[in-house]
């Protein structure tokens, strides 16, 4: 609280040097992406499920977060287009969509879809496929969005604070990342996930898994992540702000 306080009234500092146009600008594609990142998350429940139930090994998991970065930075080149000629609310919109579409495949595996389509597929469409395929497809919209705000900082803001609109900003993007930790944290409380925890020297079984409420934490996250960025968007057009 403390730092997001710092940082708004840095903010509001240097808002002073815009005109009202790109103040508005400013203040609504800040917002809309604030939001964006600040959606939980399931948090590390869903992996250990994926270690445990799916038997996703650390060499398969890293495989997986290979093919995160790279299609990252890919995506980056595939949509620079799509990024210049779209406001941020569009993309955030269009973001959240996607997002909650590529959410479902591992809520459907939680509740079997997995064991459905190997059955149907001769099992060459089983959980490690749809979770390669699902993380292909997710991770160029990784980092997009931020795109527009670095942009439009390096094209509207006065020449002479250029470099303290990037801090300042980029500081308000990391604290929305750790509101979005938060976030996950208390809806870990609400749903708990509990993976089997022995003791090391006894062997005696200190914490059972238990994964029973795994499905609607999955649930939750999907519809929070969906909603909360659209009521932003549907906030900035309320209050006629505007975004890059």
């Amino acid at each position: 609280m403390v730092s997001m306080a710092i940082v708004l009234f840095l903010i509001g500092q240097l808002t002073r040097a815009l005109d009202t146009e790109a103040r508005r600008v400013l203040v609504g594609t800040a917002m809309v992406i604030f939001v964006f990142r600040a959606v939980p998350g399931p948090g590390p429940g869903a992996t250990w499920w994926m270690i445990d139930e799916l038997v996703f090994d650390q060499q398969f998991l890293a495989v997986l977060s290979l093919i995160s970065s790279v299609l990252t930075l890919a995506g980056m080149f595939i949509f620079r287009r799509f990024m210049a000629e779209r406001p941020i609310t569009y993309i955030v919109g269009f973001l959240t969509v996607i997002g909650t579409l590529l959410s479902l495949p591992t809520l459907g595996m939680y509740f079997g879809l997995h064991q459905w389509t190997a059955a149907h597929t001769g099992g060459v469409v089983d959980a490690r496929f749809i979770a390669l395929v699902d993380t292909a497809l997710e991770s160029p919209l990784g980092q997009i969005a931020m795109i527009p705000m670095l942009a439009w900082i390096a094209n509207s803001a006065p020449e002479r604070l250029k470099a303290t609109f990037f801090a300042v900003m980029a500081s308000f993007t990391n604290l929305a990342l750790s509101a979005s930790q938060l976030a996950t944290q208390y809806l870990n409380k609400v749903f708990t996930v509990t993976r089997e925890v022995k003791d090391a020297q006894t062997g005696v079984l200190v914490t059972p898994a238990d994964y029973s409420e795994l499905g609607l934490l999955l649930i939750w996250a999907t519809v929070i992540g969906f909603a909360a960025p659209m009521l932003a968007i549907g906030l900035i057009r309320m209050l006629r702000l505007r975004s890059a």
